[in-house]
């Protein structure tokens, strides 16, 4: 098991610094088609989650320069004008509005998703962009692990209430969640990762609705700055912009749906695999099916 967890470690180091840098994303650019990213989405609504800065900030704004309508949910009232106001003007783009919600909260999200549902309006793209990596472990007012929290409990719980307008949406609707490569070093045992994407194209793909998870590489964001100072110091200069962190998130969002395969994880514009060779993580994901449940349990959604 030692052996197994240090060959986890040494494999995914030496494939995030080849691929997850900006030097990766140089090298990987070199395939793209500049016209994937020249689409126009006016009179798409996208629901953006931890919008105020990073790659949440950049997605809002490159959604907003294609003319999409875009919703900024954040947590921060006062961060999340700020970033609103400065995508309107940069951008043009007057429709963009700020949803003010605590992901960490299952009782806010459930409130959030209550009130943005009386719009009744469709939802084409959500994008699940927001997460933290607190490394002191405390818990939240509803008695959750604050990193799980935000990742999995407060992610779930908005995907699950935001299906009935997806399928208005339907059949270009899309959900995109932002994943980490520290998927690559562990089984899945109560994560996230990118099962649970598998599991909702399983339960809701016949409903028009596409749902994708990417990684951003390792970007320069606030998020990285503050929870990892080391790593983020250790690579000064390597690593990616907020933008291209963000490139694949808007890909995903922009390309026709026939391009793209529902359940699949993706980064730098293509398909990437799950799992590291030889990490022994692909049998745990077994599991899911009884974590969605005890997820359902946790967050008071019904089956």
């Amino acid at each position: 098991m030692f052996i197994q967890k240090a060959w986890r470690s040494t494999a995914f180091g030496i494939y995030g610094y080849l691929n997850f840098t900006k030097s990766g994303f140089l090298e990987h650019s070199k395939k793209f088609k500049e016209e994937d990213m020249k689409m126009q989405i006016q009179g798409k609504n996208c629901v953006v989650t931890g919008a105020n800065s990073g790659i949440g900030y950049a997605t809002a704004e490159g959604l907003a320069k294609r003319g999409a309508t875009v919703y900024m949910v954040c947590r921060s009232k006062e961060r999340g004008e700020a970033a609103l106001s400065k995508i309107q003007s940069v951008t043009g783009n007057q429709n963009v509005f700020l949803e003010v919600c605590d992901l960490s909260s299952v009782g806010e999200v459930k409130s959030f998703a209550s009130r943005f549902s009386s719009k009744d309006q469709p939802v084409h793209v959500l994008v699940n962009n927001a997460g933290i990596l607190e490394q002191n472990r405390s818990t939240t007012s509803e008695g959750l692990e604050v990193n799980f929290a935000v990742n999995v409990a407060g992610t779930f719980t908005l995907t699950e209430l935001m299906v009935p307008l997806l399928e208005k949406a339907a059949p270009d609707a899309r959900v995109i969640t932002v994943s980490s490569g520290g998927m690559y070093t562990t089984p899945l045992t109560k994560d996230l990762q990118v099962a649970l994407t598998e599991k909702w194209t399983e339960m809701y793909g016949n409903k028009g609705i596409g749902f994708y998870t990417m990684h951003p590489g390792w970007a320069d964001t606030p998020g990285v700055t503050k929870s990892l100072p080391g790593f983020s110091k250790a690579l000064s200069g390597k690593l990616r912009t907020n933008e291209e962190g963000a490139d694949t998130v808007l890909w995903l969002a922009l390309q026709p749906k026939e391009k793209l395969v529902s359940g699949s994880f993706y980064f730098d514009r293509a398909e990437a695999p799950k799992h590291l060779a030889l990490a022994g993580t692909s049998s745990s994901h077994a599991a899911i099916n009884s974590i969605v449940d005890s997820l359902r349990s946790l967050c008071g959604l019904s089956s």
